[in-house]
């Protein structure tokens, strides 16, 4: 078994856990994923304190949701979602420049392509935006999808993508500006209003 098969099989194991309301549940998921989710929340928040709080809250919020939620095949991306919007939140909440400048940084890169929260005004539009960018990155090749998601989902520093990769950080850098350019151009060509 290939260690994508080995995970599938162990997020299924969570979910029944979940689903089962067994409180192992929480330990076992937080054991596979804590320290990703924990990272994942620190490149946001840069504090190990406040990164610990929004792992163990987005766990919490999962416990509440599945049921009747049942992430299977994503649960990663599931809980990872939840700790983002989490760390997100928390960001913004404390208005510290320090705290909120990686949110602030990766803001300005993307808005050139994807329009403000603000602007996205309804759910269906949201929806729709969210469409238009998930068959955007179907569309790319994985090296260019894996850079675009590290970045702009995952929140990683150029230097890691390029670390991570193998490649130069101007190269990630160019990478990046064309992806950005181009997913403007998708969104403008499907009848999205950028």
């Amino acid at each position: 078994m290939n260690p994508r098969e080995d995970r599938t099989t162990e997020d299924a194991e969570l979910i029944r856990l979940f689903l089962k309301r067994d409180e192992a549940a929480l330990k076992r998921t937080n054991e596979a994923y804590g320290a990703r989710l924990k990272r994942l929340a620190e490149r946001l928040l840069r504090d190990d304190y406040a990164a610990e709080e929004c792992v163990s809250d987005a766990l919490f919020e999962a416990w509440n949701s599945i049921p009747p939620n049942e992430p299977y095949g994503h649960l990663f991306a599931y809980i990872g979602r939840i700790v983002r919007c989490r760390a997100i939140d928390r960001a913004e909440r404390s208005g510290a420049q320090k705290r909120s400048a990686v949110l602030v940084e990766l803001t300005h890169e993307i808005e050139e392509a994807i329009p403000s929260r603000a602007s996205v005004e309804d759910e269906a539009s949201a929806n729709e935006l969210k469409r238009l960018i998930n068959s955007f990155l179907a569309s790319q090749p994985k090296e260019k999808r894996d850079i675009f998601v590290l970045r702009y989902w995952f929140m990683e520093p150029v230097k890691d993508i390029a670390n991570k990769l193998g490649k130069s950080e101007s190269s990630v850098k160019m990478t990046l500006l064309r992806l950005r350019g181009e997913l403007k151009d998708h969104l403008k060509n499907n009848g999205y209003e950028v």
